[in-house]
């Protein structure tokens, strides 16, 4: 995947969709976060990703819809160690202040 050389993310209309999901399994000690890192600044969307201490790994993402779809189908499958066992999406608020790039959070 090329990276996207601009980080607008809205759609054709300037809508920015936001979207967070908490996917289960082994998906922590994997390097889910770092590949996740990678594939959302590869798709160009902004937000965030951490571990949980409860074992989930949440994520927020902004961005076209296309964008987001085509990190769900990452979310999915993840880096070649993981086993995602289950996605639990939601519309979620988008921050005041929209990330200006997709970065790796501490665990919460």
């Amino acid at each position: 995947m090329e990276p996207v050389p601009t980080h607008d993310n809205s759609t054709p209309d300037g809508r920015v969709e936001c979207w967070s999901a908490r996917i289960r399994g082994r998906v922590q000690g994997v390097g889910y976060r770092d590949a996740c890192v990678q594939a959302a600044r590869a798709v160009g969307v902004t937000g965030w990703v951490r571990n949980r201490k409860d074992g989930w790994v949440e994520v927020q993402l902004q961005g076209s819809v296309d964008q987001l779809l085509a990190m769900r189908c990452w979310l999915g499958d993840g880096p070649p160690l993981a086993e995602v066992r289950n996605i639990a999406w939601q519309p979620a608020e988008a921050e005041m202040t929209p990330a200006a790039a997709f970065e790796r959070r501490p665990t919460a």
